[in-house]
């Protein structure tokens, strides 16, 4: 039964939400009304669209961050601005499939025949999938721009998903899991089988991920985001340890290096990187003491500038060349991964694996998509000992997808690399906590 309210005891604020401020849950407090109302919209607030964003797509975002805001007074409006906006992902999907074409879509029936449909709205690729069948009954093909074709059956949401993976508009090996999981709560809110209540928190989440979601669909990355950020800043580091193999490793930003000059610096070893390093900012990168020139285990790309020496050798190379920070891309990295009887070792970048000598060739190679190299070294490992992980294409299990797979000199083409750019490999530095090289996988 619904309680007929007055228009001031609608005014009134949810107690519920008063009790969310900034500082987390308030168990024992909760915020004046006012106050809560400035906090609340200003965590929307700072979710924006590109102006790139078809128009139809932004204005649903506004609504739901105006909506958003009267959550003050009704806590079950927090619920519907989290369901509709896994909603707004598929009119997205929608608008930067008509932007994305220019208003000529091409399918592909099963003779390999061409039909070209003019498109302004997306119900019209849905009225042609629906009135035209090709016969026998296998569904249309999407050709792409680049002459690829891929299978299109309703247009529906997982139809745009994938065609948005394949034209490269969403990225990021992780982010695919994310993305299912938006698609299954979507299914869960069109087709609910029970009642569910959200808050601001959930609310604003699912906000932030739609903002990040839209603005990468027309090829803008967030700036600190969650799913698809800007390239991360990397900073020159210095990596120094005792030579007496104690395992101790000290790691400093080079703009600080004048003040570490120890005068009896032959019993320290030192390299100069290129890594994601701000202890200020409580962000660096959490496997960089297990650095390895020739393999990648480091979280994020680390590059060395510079080693190994004495701290006196780094510091006059320091001042000399004066290198800078610079920026990096972290995710759909390319990683070779050698497998060779019982033996797996880690990640390499294709670059490193072209440069190798011939004894440290043979086995099978694969090459790996991943966001990151643990998870390239475990899905190869999953493969190999048949234990869940796909062969080819995007994994199931993980977040990684296979390029290819075969001998080194076969391979090196699906990882991107021309061969008569291979650099000389960098020079080999282990820090005193690296990982083996190799591991056997029957240990």
């Amino acid at each position: 039964m619904i309680i007929i309210k007055t228009l001031d005891e609608l005014r009134q604020a949810d107690d519920r939400t008063l009790r969310f401020t900034p500082m987390g849950l308030g168990l024992g407090v909760q915020m004046h009304p006012d106050d809560a109302a400035e906090y609340q919209q200003q965590v929307v607030a700072q979710f924006d669209l590109d102006p790139s964003v078809a128009e139809s797509t932004r204005q649903s975002f506004d609504h739901l961050r105006t909506v958003y805001a009267y959550g003050v007074l009704c806590y079950e409006v927090y619920t519907l601005v989290h369901d509709h906006a896994l909603l707004v992902i598929e009119q997205a999907l929608r608008d930067r499939f008509v932007d994305f074409h220019q208003g000529t879509v091409t399918f592909v029936d099963n003779a390999g025949v061409d039909h070209q449909i003019d498109v302004s709205r997306y119900d019209q690729v849905q009225e042609f999938l629906r009135t035209h069948r090709p016969r026998p009954t296998q569904g249309w093909r999407l050709r792409l721009r680049d002459g690829q074709v891929m299978a299109f059956g309703g247009g529906m949401l997982g139809d745009l998903r994938a065609w948005a993976r394949k034209t490269g508009l969403l990225r990021g090996q992780r982010n695919r899991g994310v993305e299912q999981a938006l698609a299954n709560l979507r299914n869960f809110v069109a087709h609910p089988t029970a009642y569910h209540l959200n808050g601001p928190i959930e609310a604003a989440r699912t906000l932030r991920d739609l903002a990040e979601i839209i603005n990468q669909m027309w090829g803008v990355p967030t700036p600190g985001g969650r799913l698809y950020p800007t390239p991360l800043r990397r900073e020159v580091v210095v990596m120094a340890w005792p030579t007496d193999g104690s395992g101790t490793c000290t790691a400093i930003a080079a703009d600080a290096f004048s003040e570490f000059v120890d005068p009896d610096d032959r019993q320290w070893e030192c390299v100069i990187l290129r890594a994601v390093f701000r202890p200020e900012e409580r962000f660096s990168d959490p496997e960089l003491r297990h650095y390895d020139s020739l393999v990648e285990m480091t979280h994020y790309p680390a590059d060395l500038l510079w080693g190994p020496g004495t701290i006196t050798d780094a510091a006059a190379w320091f001042a000399q060349h004066k290198p800078e920070p610079d920026e990096c891309d972290y995710l759909d990295r390319i990683f070779m991964i050698r497998h060779d009887g019982q033996d797996l070792y880690l990640p390499m970048r294709p670059s490193v694996a072209a440069a190798l000598p011939n004894q440290d060739r043979p086995g099978n190679w694969y090459v790996v998509k991943a966001d990151h190299p643990n998870d390239a070294y475990h899905h190869v490992r999953n493969l190999v000992t048949r234990t869940g992980c796909d062969q080819i294409g995007p994994c199931r299990e993980c977040y990684t997808e296979t390029l290819s797979a075969g001998p080194h000199h076969t391979i090196l083409g699906q990882a991107g690399h021309r061969v008569a750019s291979t650099p000389p490999p960098p020079n080999d530095v282990r820090a005193p906590w690296a990982h083996p090289r190799v591991r056997n996988l029957a240990e």
